[in-house]
């Protein structure tokens, strides 16, 4: 099998942001996403998986910034509609109450297939993220850059982190999402290829096998966009604000354009094992900001916000030359702010455990941003 991997001019940008709707009163998810779509002539928003999700997409994207004027449009597209159905948006990466078995799917043939296939792990992935598309100018560069950015998963996890609740109990996670999804047969870590010809047998053996029939149901964490010629990084829980989108974009832009650059300049990039990349995984989204990860082959550890105060002055430079520095300075924010599962339990302790008061409380912070 052969699959070839479209132009694309190195670091442009695409988001996906999603988003649930629920009930601005009761703050349960509803099911009303086709009825809000409805009629709605934008490329800028969309369906997903579930009918209480809608999805905020880019365009195609040179800066930070350009992609934030496509969201902040399809935001206001969204509240708009809802508003008037007596509807609001929740951004998480899980609804900390409302429970799986009252969602519904989307008719689409894809996810019905999808819900066939993994019938009760796939019925509850009541989960939203923030998927970034980069694009890179080789499909050389595809696989090593994929592999390196192992490397800062937990990092942009951890960042991203809003899930701790599920179904009304604090699981103890910072994100319930990322392993939950993982359950799914196609999602979680990538394997790591050396080569581009290995990574096309891979996909010819799963079609070949009946794992996928088409190269999107292989949902990776990380994966080539071959069709676009972008790398997608699907590591990040859906957050809060636009503000938090945009520095996870930046961080992630940086992030592969210093891979660019350092494998343009005949360089080699620092990849871990899976061993250590697995376990990484694991403690973000068990730890979150909090979590000590691994950072190097010999064995090297650091509490993740140290290792994310030097890695943003290292990527300073190349921030300055993307013209996302401002975007970039937004990790600080986060951090000094709190990631969204930290800012959820707070706001459960200030509501003295009312979950509705605290989807209520994180609603009006997205409209508000």
């Amino acid at each position: 099998m052969q699959i070839t991997f479209e132009q694309s001019e190195q670091s442009t940008l695409g988001v996906e942001w999603e988003l649930a709707l629920i009930d601005a009163i009761t703050a349960e998810l509803v099911p009303l996403a086709p009825q809000v779509l409805a009629g709605l002539d934008s490329p800028l928003v969309t369906g997903e998986f579930l009918t209480n999700t809608v999805e905020l997409v880019t365009g195609v994207c040179r800066t930070v910034a350009e992609a934030e004027v496509d969201l902040r449009r399809g935001a206001e597209l969204v509240r708009g509609r809802a508003q008037r159905q007596g509807l609001d948006v929740f951004a998480g990466g899980t609804h900390p109450f409302s429970t799986w078995r009252a969602q519904d799917v989307s008719s689409g043939e894809t996810y019905q297939k999808m819900l066939e296939r993994t019938q009760h792990w796939g019925r509850q992935m009541v989960i939203y993220g923030v998927h970034v598309h980069v694009g890179i100018d080789h499909r050389d560069k595809v696989l090593p850059t994929l592999s390196a950015m192992l490397t800062y998963y937990p990092h942009l996890l951890a960042l991203s982190a809003s899930s701790p609740f599920w179904e009304g109990e604090d699981t103890g996670y910072a994100s319930q999402r990322a392993l939950l999804f993982q359950q799914l047969p196609t999602a979680g870590l990538p394997f790591q290829f050396d080569e581009w010809a290995t990574y096309e047998a891979f996909v010819d053996d799963l079609m070949t096998t009946g794992v996928i029939d088409t190269l999107g149901e292989n949902r990776w964490d990380l994966r080539p966009a071959p069709h676009l010629g972008t790398l997608e990084l699907r590591v990040c829980d859906s957050v809060g604000t636009v503000p938090e989108v945009s520095a996870l974009t930046a961080l992630t832009q940086c992030l592969v354009e210093e891979c660019s650059r350092t494998l343009d300049s005949g360089g080699t990039l620092l990849e871990l094992p899976p061993w250590h990349v697995q376990e990484n995984k694991w403690r973000a989204a068990r730890y979150g900001l909090g979590a000590i990860v691994v950072t190097g082959p010999d064995n090297t550890e650091r509490l993740v916000t140290d290792d994310l105060a030097d890695l943003l002055e290292r990527l300073a430079p190349v921030a300055d030359d993307l013209g996302c520095a401002d975007e970039l300075a937004g990790v600080v924010g986060i951090l000094t702010r709190g990631a969204g599962y930290q800012r959820q339990r707070a706001l459960a302790d200030q509501h003295r455990g009312d979950l509705r008061a605290l989807v209520r409380a994180l609603a009006a912070e997205t409209a508000a941003a």
